[in-house]
């Protein structure tokens, strides 16, 4: 049973940069197509990007677009998500999780799996 660990939130000024890992254990995440989600106080959770597994093509939500970048060191057995040019609206816990595909629905990525890990904050603010 592979999990994950989120890690790298905390908090930053608007317009800066974060960038959030996501570590397994017990199995090799190159084996599967892995999502970032997040999670705003009173909102559903949301995709946001994912890199497949069998390419490592990757997708993103519309919101995120030209600022996140997705990107996995099978070495390290680590998917990263960099962000660029935060605002106070990507405010939200972050999760990252293992997917059956990265799925397209209206051009932007939309999660499909059922499987998460225990998150980590991030929170843009003056």
């Amino acid at each position: 049973q592979v999990q994950l660990v989120e890690s790298g939130g905390g908090l930053v000024q608007p317009g800066g940069s974060l960038r959030l890992s996501c570590a397994a254990s017990g199995g090799t995440l190159d084996n599967y197509s892995i999502g970032w989600l997040r999670q705003a106080p009173g909102e559903e959770r949301e995709g946001v990007s994912c890199i497949s597994s069998h390419d490592s093509s990757t997708y993103y939500a519309d919101s995120v677009k030209g600022r996140f970048t997705i990107s996995r060191d099978n070495a390290k057995n680590t998917v990263y998500l960099e962000m660029n040019s935060l605002k106070p609206e990507d405010t939200a816990v972050y999760y990252c999780a293992i997917d059956i595909g990265c799925t397209l629905v209206g051009g932007t990525y939309s999660y499909r799996g059922s499987y998460w890990g225990q998150g980590t904050q991030v929170t843009v603010s003056s």
